[in-house]
């Protein structure tokens, strides 16, 4: 499993009710349900995808995220996930107000757009980076907002939410002391275990 799902997995509690958000293959999903004995759903909207959900025994729904989740009740599941999708979101602020209505806390992974390899490509070549973290060009990108650690933790400050954890590292999640120090600056990729 990816090193960001280990810690993501690590954060859930056993037994509790999960929605994962763009679950991709159902990896997570499957993974938490056979090692922690959750309930819950993944949400996806490509087919090929769905269809590995299926196979692996994940209940899941096609749903577009930009809709909302307005199917889903109030206080439903104790924790909803989205890894690495925040950033492909018309309205981030808007998604998080719906994960924290729907789950008591919220669990979402993206990648850093302040690392200093980012800084250092645009300054030196002059253009947007493509890297391992970042693999497309401008014009291609499923990337429509570009965010930083900084500026998520702004918005979380703004709407009066809390970072219950974070694990900051490069893209095998792996932490440094640099990446501690200076996150926005070392980390590539965080993830944000969030409340009210």
């Amino acid at each position: 499993m990816r090193q960001d799902l280990a810690i993501i997995a690590d954060w859930v509690r056993p037994g509790s009710r999960v929605l994962d958000l763009a679950c991709g293959d159902g990896e997570l999903m499957h993974h938490l349900q056979q090692h922690k004995q959750v309930t819950g759903y993944g949400l996806e909207i490509d087919a090929d995808k769905i269809t590995d959900c299926i196979r692996r025994g994940v209940d899941v729904i096609e749903q577009d995220l930009n809709r909302g989740l307005g199917n889903f009740a109030d206080n439903s599941y104790d924790t909803v996930i989205m890894t690495q999708a925040l950033q492909v979101l018309r309205r981030q602020d808007l998604a998080l107000d719906e994960m924290l209505r729907v789950g008591q806390e919220a669990i979402v992974t993206f990648p850093n757009f302040a690392h200093w390899r980012c800084r250092f490509y645009l300054t030196f070549k002059g253009r947007l980076p493509v890297s391992k973290t970042l693999p497309y060009q401008w014009y291609d990108t499923p990337n429509i907002h570009l965010i930083t650690f900084k500026d998520f933790e702004v918005l979380l400050r703004e709407k009066g939410l809390k970072v219950l954890d974070r694990a900051v590292g490069d893209l095998a999640y792996e932490g440094h002391w640099k990446a501690r120090v200076w996150p926005n600056l070392f980390g590539e990729v965080a993830i944000y275990r969030i409340g009210r």
